[in-house]
């Protein structure tokens, strides 16, 4: 079987261990709890025929005081990058992860997840804020851990995106939308 390490990025109560508890077991809790470190779990799941071993890093989320170190990064074939619908500032944040992991992992997939649809009319993010990550070249989806919206999915997407080569990969080609 093929095993696979996605990290779970971006800023600081996204939602990454909510949607990791969400796709491993299918629950979702109201309790926050703040992950110190780094917390490892496992899926498997088959995606087009291929069996695959998802090892899941969720990584403590970053903020001013706290940046995600590279040798956590190491090692993965790709990443979900969390962004909080609720919170403009989870995009800036995003953005800047991005590109730290880039510069560690180099063109690796990924996929863009604005959690919390569930309260989508709760949004700071706009249209337009979407439209510009359409413009990065970036690939996102909307995402709930509560309902489960796009949780599989996003998964599924980017289990498939590292399976392929990356000539093959649309989520490996874009950084900055230059």
């Amino acid at each position: 079987m093929i095993e696979k390490k996605i990290c779970m990025l971006g800023a600081f109560a996204v939602g990454k261990t909510s949607l990791v508890r969400r796709f491993v077991t299918s629950c979702f809790s109201e309790q926050y709890q703040t992950t110190i470190g780094v917390t490892v779990d496992k899926k498997s799941m088959t995606v087009d025929g291929t069996p695959l071993t998802l090892v899941l890093w969720d990584l403590y989320g970053e903020d001013a005081f706290q940046k995600v170190r590279p040798s956590y990064l190491r090692g993965s074939s790709g990443y979900l990058l969390v962004m909080d619908g609720m919170r403009r500032s989870t995009l800036d944040i995003a953005v800047q992860i991005q590109q730290s992991a880039f510069d560690t992992l180099g063109p690796v997939p990924f996929v863009v997840l604005i959690n919390k649809h569930d309260r989508r009319t709760d949004w700071d993010l706009t249209d337009q804020d979407l439209t510009q990550l359409a413009q990065r070249g970036w690939s996102f989806l909307m995402s709930s851990a509560k309902t489960g919206q796009g949780v599989e999915e996003a998964f599924t997407t980017l289990a498939r995106a590292m399976l392929q080569t990356p000539e093959q990969s649309p989520l490996t080609e874009k950084t900055d939308g230059s």
